[in-house]
């Protein structure tokens, strides 16, 4: 019973998560890089923060309490099997996404204007694609995607 909790859970934060960022990627990117106004993402990550975030919060708390009751953690990064190997995968493409938003964060939105909103926009497509690779991982728990 746990398990299915946590999976309906883990799933509501990934609809959130990847929706957005695809939202994110396919409509508002290409309007803000058209018109070359950062503020056309500022509006939309505002109001999308308060509610990603936490759902990505939520993704990473059922993700490794999952995660524990498939495998001990000292297993997780043996890649000895499919499991195994999923989880880490899933690991590493969250590191990933934590270590492009510190990124954008640090040097990027602070002097974010006209010129330079393309490299926020490489930015956005990569967190996005990241997003649908940890979703696909998801699913290969289950289904062997990958």
């Amino acid at each position: 019973m746990e398990f299915k909790f946590l999976i309906v859970f883990h799933l509501l934060g990934a609809c959130v998560w990847v929706g957005g960022h695809l939202i994110l990627a396919a409509t508002i990117l290409p309007k803000a890089l058209r018109l070359k106004d950062p503020e056309v993402i500022s509006g939309f990550e505002s109001m999308f923060e308060k509610i990603g975030i936490p759902s990505l919060i939520i993704q990473v708390i059922t993700g490794v309490r999952m995660s524990m009751i498939k495998l001990p953690v000292s297993e997780w990064f043996n890649f000895q099997n499919q499991i195994s190997a999923l989880i880490s995968l899933k690991i590493i493409l969250l590191l990933m996404t934590i270590a492009l938003a510190i990124h954008a964060r640090l040097f990027i939105i602070p002097k974010l204007d006209a010129q330079k909103i393309s490299i926020l926009g490489w930015h956005i497509t990569g967190v996005t694609f990241i997003a649908v690779l940890m979703l696909l991982t998801g699913l290969s728990f289950r289904y062997s995607i990958l």
